[in-house]
């Protein structure tokens, strides 16, 4: 029986191209074309949009966005083993899918867009799903390129992301990068059932959109101050961010912060007034 799209179901595809999930590259995949339906709409109207996705697989997403108007597809794959059944669909799609076999985090997928309105969209591996985010996150020009990221990931990671400093669980370098420079939100969860392995964990969507014109101070300075103060995050402040430079005081007076608070207690905007002042 054909699917939705009249191409044959997923779980067909991946025993016709032995296309079972390897643990090494991170790969869990989705057959249920509801649940990647719903994923596709969360990254809003596609008409006339380009969408970049990582790790398409056997391409159960990459098939919800061109069913939902996607004007182009850009998919990153590194497993040869995918690329004849992505051919497939891009065969059922003339023009409008493209299949790149390289490594997401290590290939620009920039010349390719264009111009244009551009969008991430991924059920991100989940061994790299926290460095690709980083990336995306952290070119000294802003804005980007991208004007939204739908992506999937191991909720505890997207509780992370949007953290602030009034979630001390969870507040931590990863949300003050995402706070600094986006407004994020958990979308919907999905259960591990819904995977191919299932994972042991519960996964979560969250969408991203860049703020035009974030508070301003270097990526690099953020890092430092960040990974200085979460490094050692019981101590106070005037001690741990003595990792990052011999005068936390001078940091601490310049972002109004006190020298006994802890990293979990200074918002976004208090970790960006410090990285100015270092």
């Amino acid at each position: 029986m054909s699917a939705p799209d009249g191409l044959p179901p997923l779980r067909e595809v991946v025993r016709a191209h032995d296309l079972m999930p390897r643990r090494s590259l991170g790969q869990n995949f989705l057959f249920d074309l509801n649940l990647t339906g719903r994923i596709a709409r969360s990254a809003g109207p596609l008409e006339g949009v380009t969408v970049v996705e990582v790790g398409p697989g056997p391409g159960g997403l990459t098939r919800a966005l061109l069913m939902h108007g996607a004007a182009r597809v850009i998919a990153i794959e590194r497993d040869p083993r995918a690329l004849p059944a992505l051919a497939e669909i891009a065969a059922h799609y003339p023009g409008r899918l493209e299949v790149v076999e390289a490594d997401a985090l290590s290939f620009d997928p920039r010349p390719l867009v264009g111009e244009g309105p551009a969008r991430i969209v991924a059920n991100l591996p989940y061994n790299v799903g926290t460095q690709l985010l980083t990336g995306w996150l952290t070119p000294e020009a802003w804005p980007p390129w991208w004007d939204s990221l739908t992506l999937m990931f191991q909720r505890e990671v997207a509780e992370r992301i949007v953290a602030d400093e009034g979630d001390r669980a969870n507040y931590g370098r990863l949300g003050v990068l995402c706070g600094w420079r986006t407004t994020s939100q958990i979308l919907f969860d999905v259960p591990p059932s819904a995977f191919v392995p299932p994972p042991k964990v519960t996964s979560s969507v969250v969408r991203l959109v860049p703020r035009p014109e974030p508070l301003p101070c270097r990526v690099r300075a953020l890092e430092a101050v960040t990974g200085a103060a979460f490094g050692q995050r019981r101590k106070m402040l005037r001690q741990s961010l003595k990792a990052a430079t011999p005068d936390p005081g001078r940091l601490l007076a310049a972002a109004g912060v006190a020298e006994t608070a802890r990293a979990e207690e200074v918002p976004v905007a208090g970790f960006v007034a410090m990285a100015q002042a270092l």
